[in-house]
């Protein structure tokens, strides 16, 4: 059983809040998946040093959120949802890996800007650190939930236009062929696990404790040189990442 932390008021979090993320960790970790439901509010109120007031509306916020359900006679069910299933290859594409599983898949420009290239990207791009890059600041959707949170960079002598591209089709495979790459491939993936930033959850909708999985990619092109670097914030609550080593 996962531990359950006392509530800190010193915080500035409020005690439902932080209730509703340890409650939120346990769901994810599994900690109710014998009985499929939580505990009762009493069992709560006294794990947690509080009323039962403040339990109920932690258990109501998540119910809000769609991963409780109160059943009369019964108590508070989980609400299991199925995570959508992202590969991640040698060909890895938006579209292509999540199209099946979402009836509507969307990518959205949140920001774009040129700055000069961090020494980690430089690297990654085989430029040197003094030139430009443009990053792109995109947010991916599977049926109206966010899944993904994405800081993509290019060279931008080579894709100079690359901004006004994703705007047009929404979509970075299709901006790269505008600008003359037909195809390009994965060449790493480095993929760790760490808690959510704030930014990060808000933009996300996730609980303020939630795990999400930050991946770090490079795609080339068909003469392998690199030509896009990638910084992606995936939901673990909503994503499972299938490393592919079979593609081709």
């Amino acid at each position: 059983m996962n531990e359950h932390f006392p509530i800190d008021r010193r915080r500035g979090i409020s005690a439902w809040k932080q209730i509703a993320d340890q409650v939120s960790r346990s769901i994810m970790s599994g900690e109710y998946d014998e009985t499929g439901m939580v505990p009762p509010e009493t069992v709560l109120a006294e794990r947690f040093g509080v009323n039962r007031h403040t339990v109920r509306n932690a258990i109501a916020a998540l119910a809000e959120d769609g991963m409780l359900r109160r059943v009369q006679g019964r108590g508070t069910l989980i609400e299991k949802r199925e995570r959508l299933v992202y590969p991640v290859g040698r060909r890895t594409r938006f579209s292509d890996g999540l199209g099946s599983q979402a009836q509507e898949l969307a990518m959205r420009l949140l920001s774009a800007q040129s700055l000069a290239a961090p020494e980690q990207i430089a690297a990654a791009l085989g430029i040197p650190a003094t030139e430009a890059v443009l990053k792109l600041e995109t947010l991916s959707m599977a049926d109206g939930d966010p899944i993904s949170l994405s800081s993509h960079y290019f060279d931008e002598r080579r894709f100079p236009e690359m901004a006004i591209h994703f705007e047009r089709f929404h979509s970075i495979t299709r901006a790269l062929a505008e600008q003359g790459v037909e195809d390009y491939v994965r060449i790493s993936t480095e993929v760790t696990g760490r808690l959510a930033t704030t930014e990060e959850s808000s933009r996300l909708r996730l609980s303020s404790a939630a795990v999400v999985l930050e991946t770090l990619a490079v795609n080339a092109d068909s003469s392998g040189q690199p030509i896009q670097f990638s910084r992606t914030i995936f939901a673990a609550e909503r994503i499972t990442l299938k490393l592919d080593t079979q593609g081709p």
